[in-house]
Order: structure tokens, then C-alpha cells, then sequence
């Protein structure tokens, strides 16, 4: 068992569970969903990640006597309610749309099915999860998207929470990043890490020309040398000088990143280092990266934008209760539809199916969300939804690889507007059945 993730909620969870227990509503079966009723403005598709991160959290819900000192210490809940939480085991099961696939609003993005004070207490991590992860891959998505075939490599570590530059490295990968510099990602998460030097490296040594030799001596000749701390015609010419025409890339970290490309593509070539690659970092985003297109850039090193979520750091998902046990009901009888009806906030009762409709060429036509478990057996669409935890136990771990190649497909699955930077309404309609 990894450290405990119960106290990662807030203390409202807990107070509604003790108040639950003294009316008996804590043990009605029940059912929640995890939705949001729109996009961020502008975006055409969202994309579901920290799906294996929420199964992590769940596993890891247990309050131990450190969690019960300190919720008796600062008395959030009662004696009862302690005696309740120190026997928390999450028994009930959860469905969800598989990592990397895409979303619309209102898809029923995660169903949790339990007792209410199970199901209740697990809002406050999902959420943070789900919100946070889903929006660094949407914004790493358009990243890749924009980038076509050439390699992103992830680059944020030092402009966020140091906890937050793991998730967003795991986030960005399964949206097509290939890359992170960050090396906690790359241990826990097996995703291949990159990284050479900064300018300090440089500036550390007495000439360019030091800083080059050493790094090169070091790393070898296929090491990617950083060309802008100085003077770049200089440095390039260097750097070949140092490396030969084996150089393996430059990068390039400040100025008009488009003019400079070029300039040192001709140069480089000019030098006889035709194969050199020239990498470019420098506040990128997913609209610079479209405007470097046309240039002989080879790949881009992304930080702030994509840990950040390119302006939408939050996906604003909720976690709703939509069904519940009636009062007397027996074992096996319907739950009760239940929703919010307030103003600009309603929410749709009922445990619901999602699947994808598509056309006679397999592009995506609408998100059709349904209510019940299953959509019927005719139905011509994909299937949305899979079995994520069963009575308990942890059934939908999967290797990250798939969550990446399942984002691929479901992104090549929709209409070509949805790639499109311009702003826009979600590429397809969520229809409701």
C-alpha cells in the first residue's frame, strides 16, 4: 500500500457521513456521476486522463491511525463516524470512459456505484484528479495536433507543483507527448526521459567553445547543444566545429523562433551538418507550434502552456448523485432517478450508458448518452464506457502505451474541425436518449 490518499477530500465529505449513519441514508445503494455540462470556450473535444491515477487513489483510501488521530484530534467527526471510517474499504464498482478517450458535454465520464458514504467520500480526489489530468492532455492534445509528426517533448517541471509535473507529464504522454524531462515521471511512469543542459551549463564555463567541447566529451556527438547564449551564428558554427557533421541537434530557446530556424537550417547545412535536427523551446504553445509548421523545426520542447492547461487549467467536471435506493426498497429493486434542478446547474437523473455514433465511413456523428446500463444490442455505435473496479477490486489497470494509442484512435475518429485551433461549439452534438 502506497501512503493514504483519505485525507486528500474535503471536510464536508465526512460530515454528510456522519449525519448519513444517524439517518441510515449512508447505506442506501447509490450512484454518481462524473460530468461536465461544457468545454472550456473554444475547445472542440476534451480528453479523459488520470484514469489510472483515480484506480491508485481508490486503492489507497484507507484511514489509519495517522488519518483517525488527526480527524479526532481537531474532532471533524464523531466517535461512531471514526469506527466507520477505520473499516473503509471501497466494496462497490466503478465504470468509466477508458484513458484517452475523447469526451463531450454531459458524457458520463465516470459512474461510481455503492453504498452513499462509499461513494460520497471519493468525490474530492476524483475530481482533483480527473480536472487536473484531463486538462493538460486536452491542451497537450491540440499540442500534438498541431505539431503533425514531429516529436513534444514535455518541459514544465519547473512551472508548477512539483506533484503536478508528474501527473502533467503522465497526462501528456497519453495525448501523444513522447518525451518528459522530468525524471519521477519517468520512474514511476516509464516514460522515456530527455535532457541536456541549460544555459547555466554555458555561462559556468569560460568560453562557449568549453561548454561545448566538455558536453560533447560527456554525452557524445550526438548530444543536443544549446546555440542562444551568446551570439547564434557563432555558436552554431562552434558547435559543428566541436561536433563535426555528427551533431546530433541544436536547440533553440529565445527570439523569433520561425526566422532563426531558418537562418540556422541554411547554416547548418552550409557547414555540412545536413542531418543535425534543431529543436526549439521558449514559452510554445499550441498556436506557436501551428505557426512553426512551414519551418525546418524538427521538434519542440513544451512547459508552461501544457502544465497549465494552455489557459483552461480545469476541465470544471462535478461528481452528481443520479440514482439512489428508495426508501423500503428490497435487495435487487430499480434505484431512484435523482437530480439537481437549480438554475444554469441542473444535472440529469438516472444511471446512464454512452456510445458513439458514427458514419457509413466510421467518422464520429454524435455522442449519444442513454439512460440504463447498456445501449441496446442494435446499436450502431461505439461503446464508450468499460469496467474500471468490480465488488472492490481493481479490474482496468492497463499499461500507459494503451491509454495513448486509444486517445490516438478516438482523436482520428472525429470530423477534421476538431483539430482546428480556430474557437469553436464540440466538434459533434451530445444527443440524449
Amino acid at each position: 500500500m502506497n501512503a493514504s490518499t483519505a485525507l486528500l477530500t474535503d471536510h464536508y465529505e465526512l460530515t454528510m457521513v456522519q449525519a448519513a449513519l444517524r439517518s441510515g441514508a449512508a447505506h442506501r445503494r447509490s450512484v454518481f456521476e462524473v460530468f461536465a455540462r461544457r468545454l472550456p470556450d473554444g475547445r472542440r473535444y476534451g480528453v479523459v486522463a488520470g484514469t489510472g491515477r483515480v484506480l491508485d487513489a481508490v486503492e489507497d483510501f484507507r484511514f489509519g491511525p495517522a488519518e483517525l488521530d488527526f480527524l479526532a484530534d481537531n474532532r471533524v467527526v464523531d466517535e461512531p463516524t471514526l469506527q466507520w471510517l477505520a473499516d473503509y474499504r471501497f466494496t462497490g464498482s466503478i465504470t468509466g470512459y477508458g484513458e484517452g478517450e475523447t469526451y463531450f458535454p454531459g458524457s458520463p465520464i465516470l459512474t461510481v456505484e455503492g453504498t452513499f458514504a462509499e461513494a460520497v467520500v471519493l468525490e474530492t480526489v476524483l475530481l482533483s484528479i480527473l480536472n487536473h489530468d484531463s486538462a493538460i492532455a486536452a491542451a497537450a492534445s491540440r499540442m500534438t495536433a498541431a505539431a503533425g509528426t514531429r516529436p513534444l517533448a514535455e518541459m514544465g517541471s519547473r512551472r508548477t507543483h512539483e506533484e503536478a509535473a508528474v501527473a502533467s507529464a503522465r497526462a501528456a504522454f497519453i495525448a501523444g507527448f513522447s518525451r518528459t524531462s522530468n525524471l519521477a515521471a519517468g520512474h514511476r511512469y516509464a516514460i522515456p526521459t530527455m535532457g541536456t543542459s541549460a544555459h547555466s551549463f554555458t555561462l559556468v564555463h569560460d568560453t562557449e567553445k568549453d561548454a561545448f567541447t566538455v558536453q560533447v566529451d560527456a554525452l557524445g556527438r550526438g548530444t543536443t547543444l544549446l546555440v542562444d547564449t551568446y551570439d547564434l551564428t557563432e555558436a552554431v558554427r562552434t558547435a559543428v566545429e566541436v561536433a563535426g557533421p555528427e551533431l546530433g541537434a541544436v536547440r533553440i530557446d529565445s527570439g523569433d523562433l520561425l526566422l532563426l530556424a531558418h537562418r540556422v537550417r541554411r547554416q547548418l547545412d552550409e557547414l555540412g551538418a545536413e542531418k543535425t535536427r534543431i529543436t526549439v523551446t521558449s514559452d510554445l504553445d499550441e498556436y506557436a507550434i501551428a505557426a512553426l509548421a512551414a519551418s525546418p523545426v524538427d521538434g519542440y520542447g513544451v512547459g508552461t502552456s501544457l502544465v497549465t492547461g494552455s489557459g483552461h487549467p480545469t476541465c470544471s467536471m462535478v461528481y452528481k448523485l443520479v440514482a439512489r435506493e428508495g426508501r423500503g426498497a428490497a435487495p435487487g429493486d430499480p434505484l431512484v432517478p435523482v437530480a439537481k434542478r437549480s438554475k444554469n446547474k441542473p444535472s440529469r437523473g438516472g444511471r446512464k450508458w454512452a456510445a458513439r455514433r458514427l458514419d457509413a465511413e466510421g467518422v464520429a456523428e454524435a455522442e449519444v448518452v442513454g439512460l440504463g446500463a447498456e445501449p441496446p444490442a442494435d446499436f450502431p455505435g461505439r461503446r464508450l464506457t468499460v469496467p474500471l473496479v468490480t465488488d472492490g477490486e481493481i479490474v482496468g489497470r492497463e499499461p500507459l502505451t494503451a491509454a495513448q494509442q486509444r486517445h490516438a484512435a478516438s482523436r482520428a475518429e472525429l470530423p477534421m474541425s476538431a483539430t482546428q485551433l480556430s474557437s469553436g461549439e464540440p466538434v459533434i452534438p451530445t444527443e440524449t436518449v
